[in-house]
């Protein structure tokens, strides 16, 4: 009897984690098709079906609902905007993509990098939020914004490199113990993708010595998010950058119970009073 329910109860293990995959894949499904419709075939029809009519929008400069998305569509068309996903990840119904925008000028760039989240419920994207910044050149290790791995691997280990990640902002981002850094990033690789900083360990601290010392900060205050899947694991945190309230959307790439890549898009917050909407940036 004990050998039958162990057999039960593995079956049922196999079967909710292989439901959660399934509902995590169609929740991608749907977040490329809204992009698609919005970026690629321009498609008000097929806009109009994946968006909720009363979409919460958390990008500030674009109001809550569908209608000022699929409005927008004749203008994204003629502007000849292109959108490519370099990477995508979801858990739940939250999916993740990195982007990359180009003849983006509607959005204030013509080169744009970015981190785009979806929540969708019922078939439909009903809640979205991003960080936008403008493309740099490469880092002092020749990396851009958007190389480095793509392949989603490990999956049966999200949950233990979610908790890497979530100990790595709770120890070393937000000061708790800094000095455990090295059992959160690797020491051997530690490819880095933020255009200011360097490959490596020592990149890194280079780079944080040279910020304080030309009096600019970078703290985190709060993380509002975290998404993983596999071997990705994607956090949404706000803080203070440049003096300014800021949002700081990272992707860490973990191997081995060790972060070794990284990509992020910082970008401002605006004053509530300056915002089309009444979302907030979380």
């Amino acid at each position: 009897m004990k050998k039958t329910l162990h057999a039960v109860a593995g079956a049922a293990a196999i079967s909710l984690a292989t439901s959660a995959t399934a509902y995590a894949d169609t929740a991608k499904e749907i977040a490329l098709s809204e992009m698609e419709s919005l970026f690629k075939t321009f498609d008000q029809e097929a806009a109009t079906r994946l968006i909720a009519e009363d979409l919460i929008q958390h990008n500030q400069h674009v109001p809550n609902g569908a209608a000022p998305l699929v409005g927008l569509i004749p203008q994204l068309k003629e502007s000849g905007i292109s959108a490519t996903t370099h990477r995508l990840i979801a858990e739940g119904n939250l999916v993740v993509a990195h982007n990359e925008y180009k003849n983006a000028q509607i959005f204030g760039g013509d080169h744009l990098a970015a981190f785009d989240v979806f929540r969708v419920e019922g078939g439909k994207v009903v809640e979205h939020w991003d960080n936008i910044t403008a493309v740099t050149p490469p880092n002092p290790s020749g990396r851009t914004q958007f190389d480095g791995t793509t392949e989603i691997a490990d999956l049966e280990k999200t949950a233990e490199n979610k908790d890497v990640v979530d100990g790595f902002l709770h120890d070393v981002i937000y000061g708790n113990a800094r000095e455990k850094i090295t059992d959160y990033i690797s020491t051997e690789t530690y490819i880095q993708h933020n255009s200011n900083v360097a490959d490596g360990l020592d990149g890194l601290q280079a780079a944080i010595k040279a910020m304080k010392a030309a009096g600019k900060s970078m703290t985190y205050e709060k993380t509002h998010m975290i998404v993983a899947e596999g071997n990705f694991v994607f956090t949404a945190s706000e803080g203070q950058f440049m003096n300014e309230h800021s949002t700081f959307f990272d992707l860490f790439r973990v191997e081995d119970g060790k972060i070794v890549e990284h990509w992020d898009v910082i970008q401002p917050i605006l004053p509530v009073d300056q915002a089309a909407n009444d979302s907030g940036k979380f």
